[in-house]
């Protein structure tokens, strides 16, 4: 597909250079990142001087344990085409299928890696194994848009050894834009049930559960499933964290976090766990609860929420996009879901809404396995420039987006249909470059003031709801998703799941002594018989309190929050 479409390709790119030119003296007052100008300057390849450097073709390869896609040569893409051709660097990626704790260990194991690795959650096993390269001299050489974008957290970014080892995907530039749709958490309805019931206001965890018990009752013989949940291998916080949610937490991860004293508590033994946990077992016990949840992979859990049996359930939009874009394409607005910030009480003010954040806990190092490292950073910073950070999001003008008399970046409602086709988006390559990159974050702006993510361009956004998405938006008397949930608190060491534990130390143990307890008792608490979820929870807290160190646990975490504010304000 690339070939075929090589001269408006070409045209794009004389495009995208006049855009990015006359963008440049444009004011960029009110987007300073630190003390220079926050949108990266263009020179590609990573050469800091005028002279033009011919760059020889190659191919590196590339590991992604953070996602499950088709495998890609980079350069088949139209995205990648570009880079290739402007850089003659193009990579082989590999996605993660299986076990990502075992194929990570593996190559730890052998100490054979890719050149480029995107560990995800074992991200801290290879650099404890020596799997990546300390990126502190290349980037100093070779990284002038990486010291831009990152010079505010470089700080975070540093181990204690005093080595970078890898670039996380998150540092804000420019000012913070709300996601007009929700990509973070949410219990999800589907639209007919909202219809049924003439679009009832809900706030509370009863209301949306007894509304899926009316539909359920109403249509006894459809074969429905009110509620279902993953737990699959790491993803399993998406069945845990509405306890933390419901309480009017935001997802710090395994601990909620006091706003004035930032003191941490460890909420899975607490009463909002016990209260989650009844709630489903409650569901379950009416019969409206999908017990397969526990033995269901990934995929079966999505092609669950694509069936159209499914009424309900909680999760992360980009955890479960995939489906959502399945739903959308298969052109049935009943069976689309709707996302609604629910609580345990009125009064509570949900924090469903990430604030702004940098979370460098994950990111893309390179490996130990890598010949030419230098080539490698450099194709990095080029990355971080604005005009690839404008491809990578966007796409290609003139293809993916268009740009309107003002400057401002809009999609057709022909691109968009496009997009929703998985496929087309692939041969883009929007689907490979748009994330687990160096990057900006997705909440950042542009020099000329417009979104850096599409998706959180407003007018964008809303040509790509669907008609049963508008019409509930219309009902609930709202524009975009996100008017429906609360503004986030501002919370500076936000996520606490992003502090790094030592592998093998006390609060890296605890930690994996309690996944292995809570996986253990989910089944047993959501699955138990009349009158036995009093016992089955005494048990749980039996195991708990056997760990003998969640208190030592919150107080490193609360002095590691407490650091991270002060490191962050420059104290």
């Amino acid at each position: 597909m690339a070939k075929k479409r090589i001269l408006l390709l070409l045209l794009s790119v004389v495009m995208i250079l006049t855009v990015v030119t006359a963008c440049s003296g444009g004011n960029n007052g009110g987007n300073q990142q630190g003390s220079g100008n926050n949108n990266p300057s263009s020179n590609a390849g990573g050469n800091t001087g005028d002279e033009e450097v011919t760059q020889e073709p190659v191919t590196f390869t590339f590991f992604n344990a953070g996602a499950s896609r088709e495998d890609v040569l980079t350069s088949d893409t139209d995205i990648g085409a570009l880079y290739a051709e402007e850089t003659g660097v193009s990579f082989q990626i590999e996605h993660l299928v299986g076990d990502v704790q075992t194929k990570i260990g593996t190559m730890i194991a052998g100490g054979e890696y890719p050149d480029v690795l995107v560990a995800d959650t074992e991200i801290d096993k290879v650099v404890d194994a020596g799997g990546f390269i300390d990126l502190t001299d290349l980037i100093e050489e070779h990284g002038p848009n990486i010291k831009e974008v990152y010079g505010p957290y470089l700080n975070l970014m540093t181990d204690e050894d005093g080595s970078i080892y890898f670039l996380p995907f998150s540092p804000q530039v420019g000012e913070f834009v709300p996601n007009p749709v929700i990509d973070q958490g949410a219990f999800w309805i589907q639209q007919r049930v909202l219809k049924e019931f003439d679009y009832p206001e809900m706030t509370t965890l009863d209301e949306y559960f007894d509304l899926i018990r009316q539909y359920a009752e109403k249509y006894p013989n459809e074969d429905l499933t009110g509620f279902t949940s993953l737990t699959h291998d790491w993803r399993f916080f998406a069945i845990t964290n509405p306890a933390n949610h419901l309480a009017g937490f935001p997802n710090d991860g395994a601990v909620m976090v006091d706003m004035e004293t930032l003191e941490t508590d460890d909420w899975h033994n607490n009463e909002e766990m016990k209260r989650w946990m009844q709630s489903l077992n409650e569901l379950y016990l009416d019969g409206l609860y999908d017990e397969t949840s526990f033995v269901n992979n990934y995929d079966q859990y999505l092609a669950k929420l694509t069936s159209g049996k499914v009424l309900g359930y909680f999760d992360y939009g980009w955890q479960v996009n995939q489906a959502t874009q399945n739903l959308r394409s298969a052109g049935n607005g009943d069976f689309e879901y709707f996302p609604l910030p629910i609580v345990f009480e009125e009064g509570i003010t949900d924090q469903y809404i990430d604030p702004p954040s940098f979370i460098h806990n994950r990111g893309i190092g390179i490996t130990t396995s890598a010949e030419n490292p230098e080539r490698i950073i450099q194709f990095f910073d080029y990355l971080l420039e604005e005009q690839n950070q404008i491809r990578n999001q966007w796409g290609i003008e003139g293809l993916t987006y268009e740009v309107d008399e003002n400057g401002r970046y809009y999609r057709t409602q022909e691109q968009i249909e496009q997009l929703r086709d998985n496929q087309y988006k692939q041969d883009v390559g929007l689907t490979y470059f748009e994330y687990y990159w160096p990057m900006w974050s997705q909440t950042s702006t542009l020099s000329d003031g417009n979104a850096h993510s599409p998706g959180r361009q407003p007018e964008v956004a809303q040509l790509d709801f669907t008609e049963a998405e508008l019409e509930a938006l219309s009902q609930y008397g709202v524009n975009t998703f996100s008017e429906m949930f609360a503004a986030p608190a501002d919370r500076p060491w936000y996520p606490a799941w992003s502090i790094a534990l030592e592998q093998g130390s006390q609060e890296q143990v605890y930690e994996q002594r309690r996944e292995d307890i809570v996986k253990r008792y989910l089944p047993r608490l959501v699955l138990a018989e009349e009158g036995q979820f009093e016992s089955e929870w005494e048990s749980y807290l039996s195991e708990f309190d056997g760990l003998d160190y969640t208190e030592q646990y919150e107080e490193y975490l609360t002095t590691k929050l407490k650091e991270k504010v002060e490191a962050i304000s420059g104290e």
